[in-house]
């Protein structure tokens, strides 16, 4: 049955009833009961379903046939995810992260003044992620190999730039470049001259550069990456 298989997937994927009920905006209970007893599952939640966790196999979930996860088809991209957690850092089990087209909203500090006005391109769910403000789409390749150009970062906001800064950590930042926004991602360390903050590349053809910790006008911790890598 569909709802048997329902409950299989949300078993495979380590979720909650209540989170993946939740997601969908199917009311508490409703999934599990439904799983339980052997019960059907309405068409509407079905494709909620389908549209909501895309890397099930609709002909799985509908016929039972072929595999479950359709990156196990080569049918969808495959996606390799990397987190960067600090030790405080607690999973949320599951969350919508809405995913920004940075030129589009005019840059990170419009972005972060005022998150809620802005029209995100899509929305990111992955389980058991630290908790994330957004995510965007990553360009250039001062952060290659760990990065590369068209990978999404999820990240947190800072909102005391000058008292939250860990140390050694990557960060999403917009700096002041003679009244120009320049965003970039680059691990942040201490910087001897008094002030001012170091930016340092994964890719060590970038020198490392020294800049004026007023001159960052948004930053944000990179809390996990994705890499697309298209399936032929």
């Amino acid at each position: 049955m569909v709802s048997e298989r329902v409950g299989q997937y949300i078993e495979r994927k380590k979720i909650s009833y209540y989170a993946f009920e939740n997601s969908l905006g199917a009311s508490r209970g409703s999934i599990s009961k439904a799983v339980k007893e052997g019960k059907s599952i309405g068409s509407n939640v079905l494709e909620n379903i389908m549209n909501q966790y895309t890397d099930i196999n609709p002909n799985w979930l509908l016929t039972g046939q072929g595999e479950m996860l359709l990156e196990s088809e080569g049918i969808l991209h495959n996606r390799s995810i990397e987190t960067f957690r600090l030790k405080s850092d607690n999973a949320i089990e599951n969350q919508h992260i809405p995913l920004y087209d940075i030129e589009a909203v005019a840059g990170l500090v419009p972005l972060f003044q005022d998150s809620k006005s802005q029209q995100p391109i899509d929305h990111i769910s992955i389980p058991h992620l630290p908790k994330c403000d957004g995510a965007v789409y990553v360009t250039g390749d001062s952060m290659y190999p760990l990065l590369k150009s068209g990978d999404i970062v999820l990240y947190k906001e800072i909102h005391d730039i000058k008292n939250e800064i860990f140390w050694g950590e990557m960060y999403l930042l917009s700096i002041d470049m003679s009244e120009e926004e320049y965003i970039t991602v680059k691990y942040i360390q201490k910087a001897e001259k008094e002030g001012c903050v170091r930016l340092v590349s994964q890719n060590k053809h970038h020198q490392d550069k020294d800049v004026e910790l007023s001159k960052i006008k948004a930053l944000a911790l990179i809390k996990a990456s994705i890499r697309i890598n298209a399936m032929h």
